[in-house]
């Protein structure tokens, strides 16, 4: 192993740090701040650009559980950080390596993280083989587990010994960590602790909430087969909503159960989820988030495909507070319990891509303040300041409906650039309930994956009823549709752009 091992970050890039990499302990330690958390049972690319390697696009995949597919996945990594790095800017010319996992809770170390070593090396060397496939050198390919790490392709006992090096010497100041705290970054837990904290709540809860799900489902069948009903419903929706949001503020940590049940089953109608996401602002965001995460670890077995609409407004409001990696690992959960639910796709698909969140919120600002001028709440052209009589207890409406902001700042993305607006047109997801019925369409028009409707019968209603409302949803027509690399890439990776 050389000793001038380096990667030149860019320091005009929003997520690169200025400064060098000095061998593979700088390389290890850099990790979490390049995804913005500890990553676990992940496989992570870092493409590095140019004569000077600046670092280009970064990658991470969950390893697959069955170690047959790790040569088809090590193909599929490759393929996908060359194809993306050509997408954004230019392709990698090496490439820097890690395999992440810890070993089994009550493992000694470093015992345990030796047999980690031996158990990831076949998949290291397909990596190496897949990336050199592509015409990628591999620069380094390490092994991170429990605060040490190997290198795979250095045998030297001086340089690698076989107990493992730690990642950061104990009480040693850090450039490294030194430039990431100047530049704001800072990494956010591990990857386990967030998928951890979206967890469905145990007993006694979990028995309460399970009962009062069941419940909710003949009443709100029956509101949606009324005469206006999924009007009613939205609007029932955008209430417990707006009441809700209120009482977070204002400091609870929980709804009762019928209400959270009710909350939870609106949020499976698109245009009621549209009504969550206009909680965007910056003043909101933080009640939104306990809201949302609120939510999720309400959905208790059997009714964990609920969780999906309550993630993606987690993510997405995640995404806002300027928490991308969050984001991306809600998403990932979110698309594992319902893999065609789209919304999760699209934003996926942004955030890996490299988009910023303006030109949505946008879309969502304006959908927000055209409802509320048809609804005769709006006078005049902006929505009204947070507290006003107009803005707050209103039936169905926000209870701090905030002021327009000016326009997008040099360097962003508008609605137009992005392609905001251009997807085809979304056909209704119906809503999810206990006791459904056939599969549902998704907002893009592409069938469904089927999860269940309220019921043939009230889907019918919703669908045929006076004056028939087939409409999309903003968000995925707000959201461009992002070529996919070709081949099958992996389902849960992660790509941050170069």
């Amino acid at each position: 192993m050389t000793a001038d091992d380096r990667t030149t970050k860019h320091p005009s890039r929003p997520g690169h740090l200025p400064v060098r990499l000095r061998g593979p302990a700088d390389m290890a330690e850099m990790l979490p701040y390049l995804l913005g958390f500890f990553p676990d049972d992940s496989i992570v690319a870092v493409g590095l650009q140019g004569p000077t390697l600046d670092q280009g696009g970064v990658i991470r995949i969950d390893i697959p559980e069955n170690p047959e597919s790790w040569e088809r996945t090590a193909e599929e990594s490759a393929r996908l950080l060359v194809e993306l790095s050509e997408q954004r800017d230019r392709r990698p010319v090496q490439v820097l390596l890690y395999l992440c996992r810890d070993p089994d809770d009550g493992t000694p170390v470093p015992e345990g993280s030796q047999a980690v070593l031996a158990e990831l090396r076949p998949l290291a060397a397909a990596l190496t083989r897949a990336f050199q496939n592509e015409q990628v050198i591999v620069k380094e390919s390490l092994c991170v587990s429990a605060g040490r790490w190997w290198s795979f392709l250095c045998a030297g006992i001086d340089c690698c010994p076989p107990d493992g090096t730690p990642v950061r010497a104990a009480h040693q100041p850090s450039p490294l960590v030194a430039a990431a705290t100047f530049a704001g970054l800072a990494p956010r837990g591990s990857r386990k602790a967030i998928v951890a904290g979206l967890a469905p709540v145990g007993p006694p809860l979990c028995e309460l909430q399970r009962r009062a799900l069941e419940d909710a489902g003949p009443p709100f069948i029956r509101e949606l087969a009324g005469p206006d009903g999924r009007h009613t419903a939205v609007e029932r929706t955008d209430e417990l909503l707006a009441s809700a949001m209120a009482e977070f503020r204002n400091g609870a940590r929980e709804l009762d159960t019928r209400r959270t049940a009710r909350l939870l089953i609106g949020l499976q109608d698109k245009l009621g989820r549209d009504r969550a996401a206009e909680y965007a602002e910056p003043h909101e965001l933080a009640t939104a988030q306990k809201l949302w995460r609120y939510l999720v670890q309400r959905c208790v077995d059997p009714f964990e495909h609920l969780a999906a609409p309550p993630m993606t407004l987690l993510a997405w409001t995640s995404w806002l507070a300027g928490d991308p990696a969050t984001a991306r690992i809600v998403l990932a959960r979110a698309l594992e319990l319902d893999p065609g639910y789209t919304l999760a796709q699209l934003l996926y698909e942004s955030l890996n891509s490299g988009l910023a969140p303006e030109a949505l919120l946008r879309v969502v600002r304006s959908e927000r303040t055209t409802r509320l001028r048809e609804a005769g709440l709006l006078p005049g052209r902006e929505l009204p300041p947070p507290g006003s009589p107009t803005g707050a207890g209103r039936p169905g409406g926000s209870p701090q409906a905030p002021a327009v902001r000016p326009g997008p700042q040099p360097g962003t993305e508008s609605a137009q650039d992005s392609g905001a607006g251009q997807g085809e047109p979304g056909s209704d997801r119906e809503c999810s309930a206990p006791g459904g019925g056939g599969p549902e369409p998704g907002e893009d028009g592409s069938p469904g994956t089927g999860r269940p409707t309220t019921s043939p019968d009230a889907a019918s209603a919703a669908a045929h009823r006076p004056g028939g409302e087939r409409r999309r949803s903003p968000l995925g027509a707000a959201l461009p549709r992002i070529p996919r690399p070709r081949g099958s890439a992996p389902r849960h990776q992660q790509y941050t752009g170069g």
